[in-house]
């Protein structure tokens, strides 16, 4: 079970007194990885020309663009609200980046109102994302959204 707390702690501690968008999502997407369980990507997408584009992330080489409104990263950026899906081979219209993913939690980043892109999550479990990581990922993305001043 991770220390939801001191992940937090961990995360903010990382970015702290740096703004960089790049150097910030680096560390994020290692730290999370790493810290939590059966979790095979984990990592950011940006918002580009009205598309998302992948940012930095870890775990297996991901799909480069991505469609707003299509599979579970683009219906986050779309409707700005969080994904949380059990199983994705259920979702309409789900991107297969990765053949071994079964689940996916995704969180819109939005800053004074305007859409940055998303924080994205998958593990080869399905049903791994509950309601405890959803509060998990949306205090990590507030940090992470904090540090870009």
């Amino acid at each position: 079970m991770t220390d939801h707390d001191g992940l937090v702690a961990q995360a903010a501690s990382l970015l702290d007194g740096q703004t960089d968008l790049v150097a910030n999502a680096a560390n994020l997407s290692s730290l999370l990885f790493h810290a939590l369980d059966d979790v095979n990507w984990a990592g950011f997408y940006f918002l580009k020309d009205e598309e998302l584009i992948v940012g930095p992330f870890h775990g297996r080489p991901a799909c480069v663009v991505i469609p707003l409104g299509r599979g579970v990263c683009g219906t986050a950026a779309e409707t700005r609200k969080v994904q949380r899906i059990a199983d994705i081979h259920a979702f309409d219209g789900h991107i297969a980046c990765d053949v071994a993913s079964r689940s996916e939690i995704v969180v819109p980043l939005i800053k004074d109102g305007n859409l940055l892109g998303v924080l994205d999550l998958d593990s080869p479990v399905i049903g791994r994302f509950g309601p405890d990581d959803e509060k998990l990922l949306l205090e990590v993305a507030a940090v992470f959204l904090n540090s870009l001043g």
